[in-house]
């Protein structure tokens, strides 16, 4: 527990995404930034309360001029797209780092890596961290890795939130696949599509959290709604404001080999703060990291964010995470540079 204010900022900016509709290709796209701001303030109260005080800050093209006149001891990082495309949101990193704001979260190249599942994949496979076999398609037609093997669940590689993983996601042939790949690339023409085998099993998250020293917080996650012959978390479920607790719950889970793994995924992928990992286990115990997430929702587990929930899980005030998170970030002082003077006139 932080027992000073001391070294606690005075003013905290809290920068989230901008979000409108017609930012985005898609409504579901839409629908898992919309509540952005709301998500900013929830955070926003509880650094209020611990003294700080609070500017809510879009992340938009007025972002820099906004920092400068506000100029705020620290940042926290809540962006995760700008003009509706995730991949830029390290953009916002850049604005921080060429103020010399410290920051929360991961740093550019970090974040950058996120927002692109194969390299993400690439990266943790070179490394020891197991993940299933898998394939980039930029074309619908391309041929098909024959090593791959059915089922198999497609994702968007450049868009994060679950966005498109329906009931649908899953193959089980060419047929469906071509399919499934043909819908995608047409609704999202920017983006390409990763197609990995879908394990079946278990789905648990790995919750990581830097400070003095990098602890893992581990749960497994209990679908209780089954739309498909096979559980995971479906897009419908994730963001169900209304029901989304009695439809995936949470409950703790133990084992130092998985805690290892996500310790060295965390390091290999250059995150700091915070970040979790999204994690299934086949039925002989075998684990596969299937997602990465540099910059999941930050919230109190009243938000329904799953890093929230996970810290209440384990008995974990929330506000003393906060404290912290932002403690760190002043010791750490990413960005230590000093803010330039604002010009006169």
């Amino acid at each position: 527990m932080i027992r000073s204010y001391g070294d606690l900022p005075k003013k905290v900016a809290i920068v989230y995404s901008d979000v409108k509709r017609s930012y985005f290709p898609t409504e579901v796209a839409y629908i898992t930034e919309k509540k952005a701001r709301e998500e900013a303030d929830s955070v926003g109260k509880i650094v209020s309360k611990i003294g700080a005080r609070v500017y809510l800050v879009p992340g938009g093209p007025k972002l820099s001029l906004e920092l400068s006149r506000i100029r705020p001891n620290v940042v926290i990082n809540f962006v995760t797209s700008l003009y509706g495309c995730d991949y830029l949101a390290p953009s916002a990193i850049g604005v921080y780092e060429l103020m010399g704001i410290p920051y929360t979260g991961t740093g550019i190249l970090g974040e950058s890596l996120s927002y692109n599942k194969f390299l993400t994949k690439k990266l943790l496979e070179q490394n020891g961290i197991p993940v299933p076999r898998y394939q980039l398609f930029t074309r619908w037609n391309e041929p098909v890795d024959p090593q791959l093997r059915y089922p198999i669940i497609t994702k968007l590689n450049e868009i994060h939130g679950g966005v498109e993983i329906d009931k649908t996601a899953v193959s089980e042939n060419e047929k469906q696949l071509r399919q499934r790949l043909k819908f995608l690339i047409t609704n999202y023409p920017d983006a390409s599509v990763l197609a990995e085998e879908f394990i079946v099993g278990r789905e648990i998250d790995a919750l990581i959290f830097e400070g003095s020293n990098t602890k893992v917080y581990l749960a497994e996650s209990i679908i209780k709604k089954k739309l498909s012959k096979y559980v995971y978390k479906y897009f419908e479920l994730q963001w169900d404001d209304e029901h989304y607790r009695d439809y995936i719950q949470f409950v703790k889970y133990k084992d130092p080999i998985l805690a290892e793994y996500a310790k060295k995924a965390f390091d290999i992928l250059d995150m700091a703060d915070y970040a979790r990992f999204d994690v299934r286990q086949d039925a002989s115990g075998r684990y596969y990291f299937i997602d990465s997430n540099s910059n999941p929702q930050f919230g109190p587990a009243d938000t329904d964010s799953p890093v929230g929930i996970i810290f209440d899980l384990y008995d974990i005030d929330f506000i003393q995470v906060v404290k912290r998170l932002l403690v760190n970030t002043v010791r750490n002082a990413k960005g230590k540079r000093k803010l330039p003077a604002i010009p006169k006139g």
